[in-house]
C-alpha cells in the first residue's frame, strides 16, 4: 500500500473562518520505505498570516505574494494522493484544512481521493496513553535526531513524521495492534 505523508503550515488555526494553507509538504512511503518521490509548495494565501502563525513556522504574507495560489497545485495534488494512504499527526486539523482548499478548488472531499487516512496522533495516544506525544516528543521517544528542527517548517516535519511513522508501524507490530 503506498502511503503518502503529509504535513501543512496555515495562516492560523481555523479553516472554517478562512484561514489558508501557505505550505505542504507530501511523502511517499511505499512497501515501509521512505521514497523520493516528494511535495513541497509554498502557497499566496490572498489573506494576511496570523502573527502568532508566522511566530510559530516564520513565514510572512510579503514572503509569499509570488507563490502560486493552493487552487492551481490542488489537482494535481489530487492526483498524487489518489488510491494512497494519507499519514497526518493531528489528521482532523490538517484535513479540515485540505478539505476547505479543495473545496475553493473546486474538488471534492480529500477522503475522495485517498484510500484512508491514519492519524499518528492516535497512535501515538493508543500506545502510550497519558504521555507526550507531539512530533518533537515523539522523536525523542524513538530516538530520531531533529535538532535541525529550529522553526516548524512542513518538508521538515513531514519527514520527521515519516520516521516517526516508521517506529510507530513497528512498535504496533510488536504488539500485535498493527494491520497493514
Amino acid at each position: 500500500m503506498r502511503k503518502i505523508v503529509i504535513d501543512t503550515e496555515t495562516t492560523g488555526l481555523h479553516a472554517n473562518r478562512g484561514d489558508r494553507i501557505i505550505e505542504l509538504a507530501a511523502i511517499e512511503i511505499v512497501d515501509l520505505e521512505i521514497t523520493q518521490n516528494r511535495i513541497h509548495r509554498f502557497f499566496n494565501p490572498e489573506r494576511e498570516i496570523a502573527p502568532e502563525a508566522t511566530f510559530l513556522h516564520g513565514l510572512t504574507s510579503y514572503q509569499l505574494r509570488d507563490a502560486i495560489r493552493f487552487p492551481a497545485f490542488a489537482h494535481g495534488f489530487a492526483e498524487y494522493i489518489r488510491g494512497a494512504e494519507l499519514i497526518i499527526h493531528n489528521a482532523p486539523f490538517d484535513v479540515e484544512f485540505l478539505n476547505a482548499e479543495f473545496e475553493n478548488a473546486g474538488l471534492a472531499s480529500v477522503e475522495t481521493y485517498c484510500h484512508k487516512i491514519t492519524d499518528t496522533l492516535a497512535m501515538a495516544k493508543r500506545q502510550k496513553p497519558g504521555t507526550k506525544n507531539a512530533l518533537a516528543a515523539l522523536c525523542e521517544r524513538f530516538d530520531i535526531e531533529y535538532e535541525e528542527r529550529t522553526s516548524k517548517g512542513a518538508m521538515l516535519d513531514a519527514e520527521l513524521l515519516a520516521e516517526v511513522y516508521l517506529k510507530l508501524v513497528e512498535h504496533e507490530d510488536k504488539l500485535g495492534l498493527f494491520n497493514q
